[in-house]
C-alpha cells in the first residue's frame, strides 16, 4: 500500500495555499533524493493558447523554492506537440508558455523545451513492454538528474482522465514517441488540401515523401514516423491516422512512462492538482466548465497510487450543475465513464501496476 499525501484547499492567514504546497513537497522528502547542483526538471503542461485550466504558474513557486533550497538547479519543461498548434515547435512553445504566465519572474526558474527546437531531440530507450520494446523519450528528460511531475488532473478522450501517468508517458515522449502511441500507420496526406509545395520533402529525413501532379504522398515503407511533415506543412494537409484503440493507446502511453520512471527511479516525485477538473485535456484551445468542485492537491512517489486516488476523489463528488457530465451526477458514480463511455480508464493503472511502477492500493494521508 502506497502513501498518497493529500491537502484540501482550505487556508487561513497563517497558512496559505503556497505554504500547503511547500509542506506537501517536504512530506515527499525530496531533500534525501537530490544532491547539490543536480539538474531537476519540473514536468508541467504549459497549456494551449486559449486554454485557462492549466496549473497557475504561481503555484509552482513553492516547488521551485524548495528545490533551490537543497541546492539543485530546477527548470520547467514540457515537450512539443504532435498536432500543429501553439506548442508544436520550441519557439512557439516558449512564446505560449510566457503568454500563459510561465516565465522566470513568476516561477523563479528557466524553461527548457525537452525535445528541442523541432521535437527531434530524443533518445531511444529499450524496454520489455507488452506492446513496445523501444520508446522515444525527449533528450532533456533523459539527461535530467531527477523529475518532479506536476499534473493538472482532468478528463481525456483516450484515457478517461489525464493524470501523472499521462503527463509522464505522453508528456515526456518525443514527437516520434507521441505518433507511435497514437498510430501504427504513417501520416496521411489530404489530397484535397495539399498544394504540392514540397516543403515537407525538405524536412523528411528518409526521403519518404514524393510529389506528383502537385500532390504529395508518403511511402509507408520508408516512413519512420518522426511526424516532422505534420508540423511543417503550411496547409495543414498532413494528419495523424489515429487508428489505435484506447486500450492499446493506454498501454503504449504507460510503456513510455515506464521508461522514464525506471530511468529516474528513486529520483522522481508526483504532484496532482485536482482543481478546475475540465472534461478535456489542456491541449485544447479552450477549457470547458469543471465537472466537480476544486478538491485539493495530492503528492506521492507512486504514479499509480496518486492517479487512482485522484480518480477516486473526483468520483466521490457530486458533479457541478450544467457541465459535460450527463448521468453520473451523484457521489460514487463514475464521472470518467460518463464523459467517455467507450474508454476503460483503469487499463492505464492496471498496466502500470503490472510493469511494477506502483500499486492501486493506497493510504490517503491528510496534511
Amino acid at each position: 500500500m502506497s502513501k498518497v499525501f493529500f491537502t484540501d484547499l482550505r487556508t487561513n492567514p497563517k497558512r496559505n495555499l503556497l505554504d500547503k504546497i511547500a509542506s506537501m513537497v517536504d512530506r515527499l522528502n525530496i531533500n534525501k533524493s537530490f544532491r547539490e547542483n543536480e539538474l531537476v526538471g519540473i514536468k508541467i503542461h504549459f497549456g494551449e493558447r486559449g486554454n485557462t485550466a492549466f496549473i497557475r504558474p504561481l503555484l509552482l513557486r513553492p516547488i521551485v523554492e524548495r528545490l533551490k533550497g537543497i541546492g539543485v538547479k530546477p527548470f520547467l519543461t514540457d515537450t512539443n506537440t504532435l498536432y500543429k498548434g501553439s506548442r508544436s515547435d520550441g519557439v512557439s512553445h516558449l512564446l505560449t508558455a510566457i503568454y500563459n504566465g510561465f516565465d522566470y519572474a513568476s516561477t523563479g526558474c528557466p524553461i527548457i523545451i525537452a525535445d528541442g527546437l523541432r521535437g527531434r531531440n530524443a533518445r531511444k530507450i529499450s524496454i520489455e513492454g507488452e506492446v513496445l520494446k523501444e520508446v522515444n523519450i525527449a533528450s532533456s528528460i533523459v539527461e535530467a538528474d531527477g523529475l518532479v511531475v506536476v499534473t493538472h488532473f482532468k478528463g481525456h478522450e483516450l484515457t478517461g482522465f489525464g493524470g501523472a501517468l499521462k503527463n509522464l508517458g505522453m508528456g515526456c515522449a518525443s514527437r516520434e514517441g507521441k505518433l507511435i502511441q497514437h498510430s501504427s500507420l504513417s501520416p496521411e496526406v489530404d489530397q484535397s488540401v495539399c498544394k504540392g509545395c514540397g516543403v515537407c520533402i525538405s524536412y523528411c529525413p528518409e526521403n519518404a515523401i514524393i510529389v506528383k501532379e502537385k500532390k504529395a504522398s508518403i511511402e509507408p515503407k520508408k516512413c519512420i514516423g518522426c511526424g516532422e511533415c505534420i508540423i511543417v506543412c503550411q496547409k495543414k494537409a498532413i494528419h495523424v491516422e489515429y487508428n489505435e484503440p484506447p486500450d492499446v493507446f493506454q498501454k503504449k502511453m504507460v510503456e513510455h512512462a515506464y521508461a522514464v520512471w525506471k530511468q529516474k527511479k528513486g529520483k522522481i516525485f508526483f504532484l496532482n492538482f485536482v482543481v478546475q477538473v475540465s472534461p478535456e485535456c489542456d491541449c485544447y484551445p479552450n477549457s470547458d466548465s469543471p465537472i466537480v468542485r476544486d478538491i485539493g492537491i495530492l503528492g506521492s512517489n507512486d504514479p499509480v497510487a496518486i492517479d487512482k486516488a485522484s480518480a477516486d476523489l473526483v468520483n466521490q463528488e457530486d458533479s457541478l450543475p450544467r457541465t459535460a457530465i450527463k448521468g453520473a451526477k451523484k457521489s460514487g458514480l463514475d464521472k470518467w465513464r460518463d464523459l467517455y463511455p467507450e474508454v476503460d480508464w483503469e487499463i492505464q493503472l492496471n498496466h502500470a501496476e503490472k510493469l511494477g511502477m506502483g500499486t492501486k492500493s493506497y493510504k490517503l494521508v491528510k496534511i
